[in-house]
């Protein structure tokens, strides 16, 4: 015996595939300002005396662009457009705290650094290469904390300067991921 659709079945199969449809309109494409599909990404400036941090913002944005293939990265010869970053300052606060006199295996009211709070600010601008006119600018400020080493013992009266570079270069590297997401996301916005 063949039944025939009930009365309830096609107003949620049209509720069904409008919700879909109004999901996909809700979704806007991303392109860089101007509609260009190829972009070049130098190497970064670094205009502080933190040496080797300009790989980690550069790649960190070259990789954003290749992942959403909003834009091909290409040389600077070829691209029409250029994105220029610069790493404009970076600052480090050394948190500390006056140590209670009941650690017996260090001198008395030590001062120990607790956390370094290491801050980022970049200045990205999309220039066009035809008029050398920017088109596109914005300035993005990141920060991290980290602990520094820590002293173990009487007898050791230093840090591992060692562990602490590492340590910076690490948390570089993660502000470099989260500024250069912030800023692929606002440059690609909106066009």
């Amino acid at each position: 015996m063949l039944r025939k659709p009930t009365h309830w079945l096609i107003p949620l199969l049209f509720l069904a595939l409008l919700s879909g449809c109004a999901y996909r309109l809700g979704l806007a494409e991303r392109s860089l300002p101007g509609g260009y599909i190829q972009v070049a990404i130098p190497v970064f400036k670094n205009r502080t005396s933190e040496v080797g941090i300009e790989p980690f913002f550069t790649n960190s944005l070259i990789r954003r662009f290749n992942r959403s293939q909003v834009a091909r990265v290409g040389e600077k010869e070829s691209a029409p457009v250029t994105l220029e970053g610069t790493i404009t300052s970076v600052d480090t606060k050394a948190e500390s705290a006056i140590l209670p006199s009941q650690l017996s295996t260090l001198p008395e009211d030590t001062v120990m650094t607790i956390q370094y709070r290491i801050t980022v600010k970049a200045d990205i601008s999309l220039k066009r290469k035809s008029d050398d006119r920017v088109i596109w600018q914005g300035q993005f400020i990141s920060e991290k904390v980290y602990a520094p080493p820590r002293l173990g013992t009487a007898v050791v009266n230093s840090a591992n300067a060692t562990y602490n570079q590492s340590a910076r270069m690490e948390y570089f590297s993660r502000l470099a991921e989260e500024m250069m997401s912030e800023a692929h996301d606002r440059i690609t916005e909106n066009f």
